[in-house]
C-alpha cells in the first residue's frame, strides 16, 4: 500500500488528498491495512501481484450513507478498473444496508467525475468553489444494470478477441507421431489456411508438417495471441504458467484426465497472467471468418462458413453438431467446444455472437450454468436479435449421473434449466436431431414479422387441433379477407373450404397439393434447404 501511493504522480496525489504530500499517502496506508470494522470496507484491485487500484467507503453518523474514496495506479488510468472498483464496492455497500455514498471532489478533477458519470446510478453534484460535493444514490434501476451489463458486455467481448480472432497461434505439444492429438490440430490449422503467424512447440524438432518448431514457448520469436495446450495431463499446469509469463493471452487446453489440484493449478494460472482459457478436457474452437479461418480442432471434418454460432459441452455432441449442419448446408461463424467450463463459458459465448455482426442464429449444448441468473440476463438479450437453439440434455437421473461422470461442472437440475430456458426465450429441442431440424427450419425460412398464421389442413379435425395449438401459443388464426378467399376458390376443388383454417381436400378424400408448393423435408437431400417460389 505504501509502494502504491509512493509511486503516484504528484496530480494525482492533489486529486486525491487535495494537497501533494507523501504523509498523506502513508496515513491512508495506515488506515486501509487496519482489519475491517463495521461502516467501513476496502476493495483493492491487483494485476498479478500489484496493487493497481484501492476503494473504500467508511459511514459516519449514519450508518445509511457512506463516503468513498478512490485511487487507481497512473499507468491505469483510462482501463476500467476504478469503475470496477466502485462496482463491487456498491454491491457491498447495499448488502451492508448502505443506501447513499457521498464523496467530496476537486472540480477539475475529470476522470472521477466522468466514473461517476458513467456508473449508471444517479448522481447529483452541489458545487462549493474549487471542490464538488456528490451524492450517489444506491438504488439498482434499469440504467444502472444495462449499464453494468454494456461494460460487462463491452470487457468480455474484448478479452476473447486473443481466442477468436487471434493474429498467431502456437500449439504446444505438436507431436511428431501421426495420430497425436496435438499433430492434428497443427494440421487443421495449416489445412484451413490459418491467415495469421502459426508455430509449434516441440523440444524434439525443428519442425511438424513443415511449420517451424520450438523448444518452449519462451523461445517463439513473439508471444502468440492463442496457445493450443495438448500436452499430458502432468504438464498442463506448468505450460501453461509457461504462456502466461511470455505474455500468451488465451489458451486452448484439449488435454484431458487433469485431477482436482492440476486443474486449480491451471485456473490459478489463467487469472494471475489475466489468459482466457477454453477447456480443459475440450475439442477446440474454430472461427470460419475469411479474415481468420482458424481452425484449432482436432476433429476430421472442418465446418462450413456461414452464419451459425455454435457452443457445445462435450466434444462428441460438437462433433454430431458440426457433421449435422455441414449435412444440411448450414455454415458456422464460430465453433467453441467448452469442455469442462473453466473460464469461458456459454455466456460468453452469447456475448461475442451478439456482438461479432456474423452470427444470426445460435446453438448451445450445455449441461451446466456457472451463474444461471447472468446466463438468462444475457440469453433473453440475445434472443431478441437472434434465435437461441439448445438441446434439453440431462433430463434424467440417469443423464445427469453420465454428465457428472466425464465433466467437472454439475449438471443442472431439469425443473431448473427448463424454468431458464422457457424465462430467457431458449428454443431447447429434446433430440440433437430435433436440434439440427430446428436449426434447417430458421436458417431456410425467415422469421415471421407479426403473429397471424394461415392453416392449411386436407381434413377439419386437424385443422381444429392446428387453430388451438396457435391460439395456446398466443397466435391469432384471423379470418381471411375476401378476395384471397375468392383467389383460393378460383383454385380449389368443389367442396373446399376457403375459412382459416380451411379444409382443402378432394371428394374422394386425397390431398390437394399445389405444385408451387414444396414442403421442406425431414431429411434434407439437397445441399442446403432454401425457400423456393
Amino acid at each position: 500500500m505504501l509502494r502504491f501511493y509512493g509511486e503516484m504522480s504528484a496530480d494525482s496525489l492533489r486529486r486525491r488528498f487535495f494537497v501533494v504530500s507523501r504523509r498523506s499517502g502513508e496515513r491512508a496506508a495506515d488506515r486501509l491495512c487496519v482489519p475491517d470494522t463495521p461502516g467501513h470496507r476496502t476493495l483493492a484491485a491487483f494485476q498479478g501481484d500489484r496493487l493497481v487500484g484501492v476503494a473504500e467507503y467508511e459511514t459516519g453518523d449514519a450508518p445509511t450513507t457512506a463516503d468513498i474514496a478512490l485511487a487507481v495506479a497512473d499507468d491505469c488510468h483510462r482501463r476500467g478498473v476504478g469503475t470496477l472498483l466502485l462496482e463491487h464496492l456498491v454491491h457491498t455497500a447495499r448488502e451492508n444496508g448502505v443506501t447513499a455514498f457521498t464523496a467530496d471532489l476537486l472540480a477539475d478533477n475529470h476522470p472521477i467525475h466522468r466514473v461517476l458519470a458513467d456508473l449508471g446510478l444517479r448522481v447529483t453534484r452541489r458545487y462549493e468553489g474549487t471542490t464538488v460535493h456528490g451524492v450517489i444514490r444506491l438504488e439498482p434501476d434499469e440504467r444502472y444494470l444495462s449499464a453494468v451489463d454494456l461494460r460487462g458486455r463491452t470487457a468480455d467481448t474484448a478479452s476473447l478477441r486473443p481466442l477468436l480472432r487471434p493474429r498467431s497461434v502456437a500449439v504446444v505439444g505438436a507431436g511428431t507421431r501421426p495420430g497425436s492429438v496435438g499433430r492434428a490440430v497443427l494440421r487443421n490449422l495449416r489445412g484451413g489456411h490459418f491467415r495469421g503467424l502459426l508455430h509449434a512447440v516441440n523440444p524434439h524438432a525443428h519442425a511438424v508438417l513443415h511449420v517451424p518448431a520450438f523448444s518452449s514457448v519462451g523461445d517463439l520469436p513473439a508471444p502468440p495471441d492463442l496457445a493450443v495446450i495438448a500436452v499430458p495431463a502432468a504438464d498442463v499446469p506448468g505450460v501453461a504458467a509457461q504462456c502466461g509469463r511470455a505474455g500468451v493471452k488465451a489458451l486452448v487446453v484439449v488435454t484431458a484426465g487433469l485431477d482436482a489440484d492440476r486443474t486449480a493449478e491451471l485456473t490459478a494460472a489463467c487469472r494471475r497472467w489475466g489468459m482466457r482459457m477454453v477447456g480443459p478436457n475440450c475439442l477446440g474452437i474454430a472461427n470460419t471468418e475469411p479474415g481468420v479461418r482458424l481452425d484449432a480442432t482436432f476433429a476430421v471434418g472442418r465446418p462450413l462458413s456461414g452464419t451459425a454460432g455454435v457452443a457445445v459441452q462435450s466434444g462428441g455432441v460438437g462433433i454430431a453438431l458440426l457433421d449435422g449442419l455441414s449435412r444440411l448446408g448450414i455454415g458456422v461463424s464460430s465453433f467453441v467446444s467448452l469442455g469442462d467450463k473453466r473460464d469461458v463459458s456459454g455466456n460468453d459465448l452469447l456475448q461475442w455472437w451478439e456482438c461479432d455482426e456474423r452470427t444470426e442464429l445460435a446453438l448451445l449444448h450445455l449441461e451446466s450454468f456457472g451463474n444461471p441468473r447472468a446466463f438468462s440476463r444475457t440469453a433473453r438479450r440475445v434472443t431478441r436479435r437472434m434465435p437461441v437453439l439448445t438441446v434439453d440434455a440431462g433430463r434424467s437421473a440417469a443423464g445427469r449421473r453420465a454428465a457428472a461422470s466425464y465433466t467437472a461442472a454439475a449438471p443442472t437440475p431439469t425443473m431448473t434449466r427448463r424454468a431458464l430456458f422457457t424465462q430467457a426465450g431458449i428454443t431447447a429441442a429434446h433430440t440433437l436431431g430435433e436440434l439440427l431440424d430446428t436449426a434447417a427450419l430458421l436458417h431456410s425460412q425467415p422469421l415471421p414479422a407479426g403473429e397471424r398464421v394461415a392453416v392449411i389442413s386436407n381434413a377439419g379435425g386437424a385443422g381444429v387441433l392446428a387453430a388451438d395449438a396457435c391460439a395456446d401459443a398466443g397466435l391469432a388464426v384471423p379470418e381471411l379477407p375476401t378476395g384471397l378467399a375468392q383467389e383460393l376458390l378460383a383454385m380449389l376443388p368443389a367442396g373446399a373450404g376457403t375459412g382459416n383454417p380451411p379444409v382443402i381436400a378432394r371428394p374422394d378424400g386425397s390431398t390437394v397439393v399445389d405444385a408451387r408448393v414444396r414442403l421442406l423435408p425431414r431429411r434434407a437431400t439437397d445441399p442446403y434447404l432454401r425457400r423456393l417460389p
